[in-house]
């Protein structure tokens, strides 16, 4: 049965009197024993956005250098059974409209970076499936030391980037490391500690960088789609087995680094690699009229 939990949720919309352009607390969902697991759902239109890991017990906090009345936003929490669901939705008002940030990316003028941010705070002591979606602006999203089960990330024309800055790696091992990416950018970096075993990249028409460049603990199968954007893939050093399929067109560019050699139709793979190999780097990608690039690491 699902339980609406106005005492449970503990939300606070408080708009702290601290001097202006400091942080403000302006959502708290407390810890709950019965909560297992939580589902988090972020939808950030516009503005700044940072994701970091927080030692406290609290299941999320949020800070800003607003004012609640200066930007719009919906936020709900509920329990099912040992499952807690938090949504959220963020938009800095005043902020120009899609058409006018894809005018700006093709014709170019004058840009004007906000400095209106939120940060987002996540407990380390509990398992997450974080649905993220951010549509104009930047976000930075730090997992380290987090216990992730599931991650969606979907960008409209932010400029995401994703990392372990302190390298602690995933607590937990991931089913799924989902990326979308229209008209924006996305860089992972080291994709080793995030220990999923699948990992989707779908491409519209801009830009992702994907860092293989530790060997994983779990090596993943890498799935991707590119339409007229870019996929950009380091990988690790060549004792780790590594192969590619790649279904492609005559539109498409695909350039593959030289560790890499042609086995079959449409497949390569490195030296270290054997058929049928369970131990291996596996990548399986589609290509209309974008982009594909191998890179290796670095000595």
């Amino acid at each position: 049965m699902m339980v609406r939990s106005l005492t449970l949720a503990m939300v606070s919309l408080v708009a702290a009197a601290e001097a202006s352009g400091q942080m403000k607390k302006q959502f708290t969902v407390e810890n709950q024993e019965k909560c297992e697991a939580v589902n988090v759902s972020l939808r950030a239109k516009t503005g700044n956005c940072f994701i970091r890991p927080s030692q406290t017990s609290e299941l999320l906090n949020i800070y800003s250098n607003q004012d609640l009345e200066e930007y719009a936003h919906s936020f709900s929490n509920e329990v099912r059974g040992d499952m807690c669901f938090i949504k959220l939705a963020l938009e800095q008002e005043g902020q120009r409209g899609v058409s006018k940030k894809i005018s700006y990316q093709v014709f170019g003028g004058e840009e004007r970076p906000s400095d209106k941010f939120w940060k987002v705070y996540l407990t380390e002591s509990k398992p997450y499936s974080l649905d993220l979606d951010y549509g104009l602006g930047n976000a930075n999203v730090d997992l380290s030391g987090l216990a992730i089960k599931r991650l969606k990330i979907n960008t409209g024309s932010a400029d995401v980037n994703v990392g372990y800055s302190s390298g602690v790696e995933n607590k937990v091992e991931m089913d799924t490391f989902y990326v979308k990416v229209d008209l924006g950018s996305l860089n992972i970096k080291q994709l080793n500690l995030s220990r999923s075993r699948v990992v989707v990249a779908d491409v519209g028409f801009g830009n992702v960088f994907l860092d293989f460049s530790n060997k994983p603990e779990i090596m993943p199968s890498v799935k991707g789609s590119v339409g007229a954007g870019n996929l950009v893939i380091l990988l690790p050093e060549e004792t780790v087995p590594v192969m590619v399929h790649v279904n492609d067109s005559w539109l498409c560019t695909v350039n593959l680094c030289k560790s890499l050699k042609r086995t079959s139709e449409n497949t390569y793979s490195n030296a270290a690699y054997a058929k049928d190999s369970r131990n291996a780097l596996t990548f399986d990608l589609d290509v209309s009229m974008g982009k594909i690039i191998f890179k290796e690491k670095a000595n």
